[in-house]
């Protein structure tokens, strides 16, 4: 999906109008309407702010990634594993590769349940 493809679907996801979303991130619904539309690419700096506005990655926006961010709190624990050392950040890593392959099994088993 292109940008403003995503843009357009996150805006009406969120209930903004283009003038809304416009207002938020200091440019005009018209402008919006032109990035929905691919007709015009934003900054870089514009980008952000509608990242911003719209509570997603820019990563996402951009395409770089297609996993949405919307808890700034795993996000912000991925950043500080992110500056742990290696040894220790693989530790961490390991203990949450257990956590996640028991609770996976866990929902597996209640499904077939």
């Amino acid at each position: 999906m292109k940008l403003g493809d995503k843009v357009s679907v996150l805006r009406k996801e969120k209930g903004l109008n283009r003038d809304e979303l416009g207002k938020m991130i200091g440019t005009s619904g018209a402008v919006i309407g032109r990035y929905e539309r691919d007709e015009i690419t934003p900054s870089v700096e514009i980008a952000k702010k509608m990242a911003d506005a719209l509570n997603v990655s820019l990563d996402y926006l951009t395409g770089s990634t297609n996993y949405i961010v919307q808890d700034k709190k795993m996000l912000y624990r991925l950043e500080l594993l992110q500056k742990i050392d290696k040894p220790e950040r693989e530790r961490i890593l390991h203990v949450m590769d257990s956590l996640l392959r028991d609770a996976q099994m866990s929902l597996t088993q209640q499904k077939l349940a």
